[in-house]
This record gives structure tokens, sequence and C-alpha cells, in this order.
């Protein structure tokens, strides 16, 4: 049982609870001592009255002492306010963060977005120049049988009358054989 207290009492959320309270009661007291040094003095210069804790009602036997009441209100009013500043602070900065991720990931994002379309820019480029190539045909060629030169496109060599479109074939075949 000292074992698993002690798991417990070790934890990380604990810990942070017992410095949170720690830390708060030390700032509490730097607050009345400012509320109660500082501020209700600057207070009592404007209203007259020196010392707000001796403000007391009498009904009857019973006496309500509501100048404590306001000092502690005050106290209240200046933590509340110290903690909503830090809160705000604190926000700011988890905001400034997120921005700053989002901001890496829409980097990462456009330079993913750049690569692939200088990646489809090449592609394009490189069809392009097979179109080219393809599309370019040569206007003459050399007949195999008497190497004088004729047309790209005929089928039949008018100085030796050989065939010619059979032998391109053929050709094609052994290169691809090859």
């Amino acid at each position: 049982m000292l074992k698993e207290f002690k798991e417990f009492a070790m934890k990380g959320n604990i810990m942070d609870l017992a410095i949170g309270v720690v830390i708060g009661g030390a700032f509490q007291k730097i607050v009345n001592s400012l509320v109660e040094d500082l501020i209700m003095p600057a207070i009592s210069i404007l209203t007259g009255r020196v010392d707000f804790s001796n403000l007391v009602l009498k009904v009857g036997n019973a006496t309500i002492k509501y100048g404590n009441f306001i000092t502690t209100i005050v106290n209240f009013l200046i933590i509340a306010f110290s903690i909503f500043l830090v809160v705000r602070y604190l926000n700011k900065l988890n905001r400034l963060k997120e921005l700053g991720e989002l901001a890496t990931k829409l980097e990462k994002k456009a330079e993913r977005r750049i690569r692939r379309k200088k990646k489809e820019e090449e592609v394009e480029e490189e069809i392009a120049k097979a179109e080219e190539e393809e599309e370019k045909k040569p206007e003459t060629k050399i007949c195999p049988y008497c190497y004088t030169e004729i047309k790209y496109e005929a089928t039949r060599c008018p100085h030796c009358t050989s065939m010619l479109e059979n032998l391109e074939e053929e050709k094609i075949k052994e290169e691809i054989d090859n």
C-alpha cells in the first residue's frame, strides 16, 4: 500500500499540483501585501479613511466587519486579474506555437506541390520531345541494295527497283530480337 501511495504521489500531475499550490500561496502573500500596503492606503487617501479593516456596522450585539470584506474583495480581484493575464499570455503563446506549426505544414505542403508540379512539367517536356522526334521523319533514306538516296516513304528503289518495305520490317524485327 505504501508503494502504491508513493507511485501516486510521484506522478507528474500530483507534483505539478503541489508546486502550483505552493506558488499560489506565495503569490497570495504578495497580493495581500500589495493590497494592504499599497492599494488600500491609496484608496484611503481618496476616501479619507486610513484603515478599512476598522470599518464595522453594529446592529444590536452583532458587528458586521465590511471593511475586511472590502479588502478581501480587492485581494480577490487583483488575484483574478493577475491569473487572467497569465492565462491570456499562455494562450497567446500557444496560438503562436500553433500558427508556427501550421505555417511549417503549409510550407511543406507547398514544397511538395512545387516538386510535383516540376515533375509533371518534366514528364510533359519528355513527352513533347518524344512526340517531336517521332514526328520528325527524315525526308530521304539510302537504298540498302544500291546505296542511292531515295525518298523516305518509298517502298521500291527507283534506281535498282528493289522492294524496300519488307527490308525495313526485317531490320526492325532484328533490332527487337537483339
